[in-house]
């Protein structure tokens, strides 16, 4: 039997492929996550979801040329949603040992996983000692950025065992920074926050260090279209951490705060140099048109959000997106990574949640968009 050739994308796809994958496996790209190796070189991961898909699986690629070409180095079993960073010299990937209803079960274990050859071999996470975080099914995360502070590290998860999302609950884990992450024990876990009065889901939550030490979690919500009628702004969520990681607390008077993109996911960092908080985010202008337009944008207190530089669109919302993008400071330059719906050549996407692509793109010198941020 001949073997089928790989479409080869056009050179219209926005960026640097680094995995295409024709609509018609049902097999679409999604949970994309970079990071920078202590050598310079980049890795890139990547999941595949779909009724092709085994919803179980991560895709490892490196880059030793700045993301102008990538490689494919490993094959991760049993991780999904997961988040690529460096510490203490390690790489590591965090999330779910599978999605949706994989086997039955609806969402998965916590798993962590540790490489020390830059992503080309990882660790088993067999058990609580080797980073299985959970026995019981019912988690859910995504590839949002980590936080170092006090001497732990932080991330966020949210406990998702039933099909409703506005049951999830939002929670933290954190561990001390010199301790090993693979053990469970290393790990705190702070108690469930359920938020039945707000009618949203509360998803893919963000741990970022306030302007005065304080921690927060924050994450996307959900907000039906009726919003354009009056002109009100998307609103993330925003809930306090206690500084032991013990629980989440959220003032339901002032605990949203306006924040364009909140609707989809979004990572949140701080630039060191610039003390600026950023965010990639989709800013959802018209009910059905958000996902096909990608901008940065920049806050100096965390509460106040301005879109500082459109980076992606395309006028067509139905079959074009650039989401979930994931990203990571590289010097004077952002990269980050797109689960990217495009035309392929062989029909595109089906729509556009189900992305063809994971695709690379860098914004050079991003502190000179910052430029005035302090007076409008």
């Amino acid at each position: 039997m001949a073997r089928l050739r790989e479409p080869v994308p056009p050179p219209t796809v926005p960026g640097v492929v680094v995995n295409h994958t024709p609509a018609a496996r049902q097999q679409y790209n999604g949970c994309p996550s970079i990071a920078v190796l202590p050598n310079g070189d980049y890795v890139a991961s990547h999941s595949l979801f779909g009724a092709g898909a085994t919803n179980t699986d991560s895709f490892v690629y490196r880059s030793g040329d700045r993301g102008e070409s990538w490689r494919r180095i490993a094959e991760v079993h049993g991780q999904i949603w997961s988040k690529l960073f460096v510490h203490r010299g390690h790489l590591y990937l965090i999330g779910t040992d599978h999605c949706d209803r994989y086997g039955g079960r609806l969402n998965g274990r916590m798993v962590i996983r540790r490489s020390t050859d830059g992503g080309a071999t990882w660790s088993d996470a067999r058990d609580a000692a080797s980073g299985l975080l959970s026995d019981e099914d019912g988690y859910h995360t995504a590839a949002v950025a980590l936080a170092e502070h006090d001497g732990r590290l932080w991330k966020a998860m949210e406990f998702a065992p039933e099909p409703d999302r506005k049951t999830w609950q939002a929670f933290v884990i954190s561990a001390p920074v010199d301790a090993d992450l693979l053990d469970r024990a290393s790990w705190t876990f702070s108690e469930p926050l359920s938020h039945p009065w707000s009618g949203n889901q509360w998803i893919e939550g963000n741990v970022v260090v306030g302007a005065g030490g304080e921690l927060w979690d924050v994450l996307r919500q959900d907000q039906s279209a009726d919003r354009f009628e009056t002109g009100a702004p998307e609103r993330a969520v925003a809930v306090r951490i206690a500084p032991d990681g013990s629980r989440l607390d959220h003032d339901r008077d002032n605990g949203d705060l306006p924040f364009p993109g909140a609707n989809t996911k979004f990572t949140i960092d701080r630039d060191p140099v610039s003390g600026c908080y950023l965010a990639l985010v989709n800013p959802q202008v018209r009910p059905a048109d958000y996902r096909n337009r990608l901008v940065l944008s920049a806050s100096q207190d965390l509460r106040q959000w301005r879109i500082v530089s459109e980076l992606l669109d395309h006028p067509d919302p139905v079959h074009h997106a650039f989401q979930y993008v994931d990203w990571v400071f590289d010097g004077d330059d952002i990269i980050y990574l797109s689960r990217t719906a495009y035309e392929d050549g062989h029909g595109g996407a089906h729509r556009a949640h189900d992305a063809n692509f994971t695709t690379f793109h860098r914004i050079p010198q991003f502190r000179t968009l910052l430029s005035g941020l302090d007076s409008g």
